[in-house]
């Protein structure tokens, strides 16, 4: 895993050579401001060394980041009034990743927010979760 990649967006923002409005960074990690955002106060976490995506992510950049978007949701909830908080990775293009840096979305929910996400949930197959239950504990 390479500390940088000289090519990545998110890389060129943990460095400094591209413009973001940074809200919180640390030994680890660096949190700015999504420019394209869902509802207000919408932020990425990214870790300072480039990982293409969760699979390639250091545990403990994994770890730094889910701690750091811990503490970016609750000042979400105490500075925007958000009344919820989706925290969101996208881990390939087939799932809607479109910066190959690992990052995770935190993305403040109002209750009028326009924002749905793809998906509508409901009941689902209680054989077909087990079969899928048991292949993930497998």
């Amino acid at each position: 895993m390479a500390e940088r990649d000289p090519d990545c967006l998110f890389c060129k923002i943990v460095a400094g050579d591209v413009p973001a409005t940074v809200v919180a960074e640390d030994e680890r990690t660096v949190s700015f401001m999504d420019i394209s955002p869902a509802p207000r106060g919408h932020a990425l976490v990214v870790p300072r060394r480039h990982a293409v995506d969760l699979l390639a992510v250091a545990d403990e950049d994994l770890s730094a980041c889910a701690a750091a978007a811990r503490r970016l949701a609750a000042r979400a909830k105490d500075a925007l009034g958000a009344d919820g908080v989706n925290l969101l990775n996208s881990c390939g293009s087939a799932a809607w990743q479109t910066v190959f840096h690992f990052h995770v979305h935190v993305i403040p929910r109002y209750r009028d927010d326009p924002l749905r996400l793809p998906w509508v949930p409901g009941p689902g197959d209680a054989d077909e979760i087990a079969a899928a239950g048991a292949a993930l504990r497998a």
